[in-house]
């Protein structure tokens, strides 16, 4: 019996390549894919909500996958957390109609970007951070961000050679926040262009260390342009936090 089933997916993204398959690199996707494959004793395709890039990590990724089976989804939880390196969880699996796509009925995600800011590096958390040693002017970022919110066209933030038919996104909410000494960017959008999130924090911070004024935020975005944007900010500080649907 055919049978549709939506994950939801925590991973470190350290020793990955990216979620999506490749020739001759680990990825989230591969993983996966391999241990459905040795559960279902079948060729099992996972369709992800979206990409994420090398190291970028995940607390809420949403897949889904269909294949010929009387497995339970709970029998599929506990054989792929048991199947999967220690790196990769599955947090939540259970079954959907034969129409639900992963990517495609998602609505939004949500992206935390986590920023160490302190003189000193933190050895326990050098893989989930970025570490900006100088102070941040947590208010000019603040406002730099809120001209963000809305829709827009959101091309100077994307990464140079992505093929997308339109670089129009809205932007729901986005905030900054200080969590246990992190200054943590939060952002919620109906879609996100290649390395978007990571340009935007590029950016952000060097408004928030004096190098930009927060009024060029509009230059930039008016701009079109990616050479007028900062440079990317580091993957390892960004987690996708959760996929929602209607």
């Amino acid at each position: 019996m055919m049978k549709n089933f939506k994950l939801v997916i925590e991973y470190d993204g350290t020793a990955y390549c990216g979620w999506q398959r490749q020739k001759n690199d680990p990825t989230i996707q591969e993983a996966i894919e391999t241990a459905l494959s040795k559960m279902t004793h079948q060729k099992v395709t996972v369709t992800g909500s979206g990409r994420t890039d090398a190291g970028v990590h995940a607390y809420g990724q949403v897949a889904n996958f269909c294949c010929e089976t009387r497995l339970t989804a709970e029998v599929f939880q506990k054989g792929l957390n048991g199947l999967l390196p220690d790196d990769i969880v599955i947090r939540a699996c259970e079954p959907v109609s034969e129409t639900f796509h992963a990517r495609y009925d998602a609505k939004s995600k949500t992206y935390h970007y986590r920023i160490l800011n302190q003189p000193i590096p933190a050895a326990l958390y050098r893989q989930y951070a970025w570490h900006i040693r100088g102070p941040l002017d947590m208010e000019s970022m603040q406002a730099a961000l809120a001209g963000m919110v809305g829709t827009r066209d959101f091309k100077a933030f994307e990464g140079t050679g992505s093929p997308r038919a339109h670089t129009v996104r809205t932007v729901i909410k986005a905030q900054f926040t200080v969590e246990q000494g992190f200054v943590v960017l939060k952002i919620k959008a109906d879609g996100f262009l290649k390395f978007m999130v990571r340009n935007i924090v590029g950016t952000l911070v060097d408004i928030g260390l004096g190098k930009r004024a927060p009024e060029e935020i509009e230059t930039i975005l008016d701009s079109k342009d990616r050479n007028q944007a900062s440079s990317t900010a580091p993957p390892h500080g960004l987690f996708l936090m959760s996929v929602d649907y209607e």
